[in-house]
């Protein structure tokens, strides 16, 4: 909970979304993109603001626009995403012009609030409701039509779990022939990992993005989750393939709340998308 600063603060992003609400799968969910022909899904776990926070739905949009993929936001809060007024203090925020007595006095004020948001989806609780939801989709999706999932800070973590071999599916009753949740994640400065738990058993294709100065999801976990990948291959494990990038400066948040009027936070919002856009092209 000590770090849980970085997480209430950040950028409101300027826009109008461009896609439609509609209950999928038990969820109301963000629906842009392709309906027609899309070559892929690709499925979003928003940060903790979720759906109150139009840089969510901003971000579907982003990877909606090539026309290639159906873009799915689910309510993984299910109506209980965290509200703006937990933001430090302001949003936008310039950290420079706020005195250490407003700044500390305002977290004073939001952290209760936002930890027992936290105390409301805990980890049982929200790997069910993602996990029920994506085996749904897999279920409803035609075979050759592959799913990928990006979550960001809370979402993150949910988004590696999407991907480990324990939560494999079977489509047609046979245990002996299950399938993955999804084809391949994206994790960006995923929050709460547990590790080794949360990434030793990672079976699809998985780019995680880290912030070099991340006060959240701090650097060091991607030497640890890089040790974890490294001893099971070892071990005669086959791992699939694991790409890790870090930004800089990489504060948490960057790739959804950084702020675009600062040239190096615009670069890792920029940068973010294209990691994204990126892995899924290589693999869905």
């Amino acid at each position: 909970m000590a770090d849980c600063e970085s997480c209430i603060r950040g950028t409101i992003h300027k826009g109008d979304p461009i896609g439609v609400e509609e209950q999928v799968h038990g969820l109301n969910t963000y629906i842009v993109g392709n309906r027609t022909n899309p070559r892929a899904i690709i499925v979003i776990y928003p940060d903790a603001f979720g759906r109150n926070l139009i840089n969510n739905f901003l971000i579907a949009d982003a990877y909606a626009k090539s026309g290639d993929y159906l873009v799915y936001m689910p309510d993984f809060y299910e109506g209980d995403a965290a509200s703006l007024s937990l933001a430090d203090l302001a949003i936008p925020v310039d950290a420079s012009k706020l005195s250490s007595f407003s700044k500390y006095t305002g977290l004073l004020m939001a952290l209760p609030t936002f930890i027992m948001f936290l105390s409301r989806h805990g980890a049982a609780k929200s790997e069910r409701v993602t996990n029920e939801f994506l085996a749904k989709l897999r279920k409803a999706t035609p075979k050759e039509q592959k799913i990928g999932i990006v979550g960001f800070c809370f979402g993150g973590k949910y988004a590696m779990i999407a991907g480990l071999g324990r939560n494999k599916i079977s489509l047609d009753g046979n245990e002996s022939d299950k399938v993955p949740l999804v084809d391949a994640v994206v994790a960006l400065h995923p929050s709460n990992l547990s590790l080794p738990a949360d990434a030793e058993d990672i079976i699809v294709p998985l780019s995680i993005g880290w912030g070099k100065e991340d006060s959240s999801a701090k650097i060091e976990l991607m030497g640890k989750v890089q040790e974890l990948h490294k001893k099971a291959a070892a071990a005669g494990k086959q791992v699939p393939e694991v790409e890790h990038k870090v930004y800089v400066p990489g504060r948490h948040g960057f790739a959804v709340r950084g702020n675009p009027d600062d040239p190096a936070e615009k670069k890792c919002l920029e940068d973010s998308v294209t990691q994204v856009l990126d892995w899924f092209k290589k693999w869905l």
